[in-house]
């Protein structure tokens, strides 16, 4: 499954798995939200509530399309959030990764680069439909 996320400076598609929290996340399409940041992360609320599933995990790798079931949010890490290890400071070998606000689900990947995603800015609309 593939979906694009577009918003005023870019978009980009991403690759979803075949979990229980994608397929909802695909049945409501299309979507459109508020961009909030958090470091170098994105997400914005979807109005679903998935349960949190077995494999959640709350340090991704960047590019990672991860659902934030406390916020009912798509979370989009692209580098290091304000809980990161390291955060603040070059990447070294004590952090730099992508550290979520907690366990997130893993939804899929972002295709190619997720550093497109630093060209959101807070408060931007976001849309979201099948690519």
């Amino acid at each position: 499954m593939k979906i694009r996320i577009s918003w005023p400076a870019g978009h980009l598609t991403a690759t979803l798995d075949d979990t229980p929290t994608a397929a909802a996340l695909i049945a409501a399409l299309p979507l459109q939200a508020t961009a909030h940041t958090w470091g170098e992360e994105v997400y914005f609320d979807t109005g679903l509530t998935p349960a949190l599933e077995a494999g959640a995990r709350q340090v991704v790798a960047p590019g990672t399309v991860a659902f934030w079931t406390e916020g009912n949010a798509l979370a989009l890490p692209y580098g290091p959030t304000p809980i990161s290890r390291g955060w603040g400071f070059p990447q070294t070998e004590f952090g730099g990764e992508c550290r979520l606000a907690s366990p997130c689900n893993v939804l899929g990947r972002v295709d190619g680069d997720p550093r497109a995603l630093a060209t959101v800015r807070d408060g931007d609309v976001i849309h979201v439909e099948r690519a």
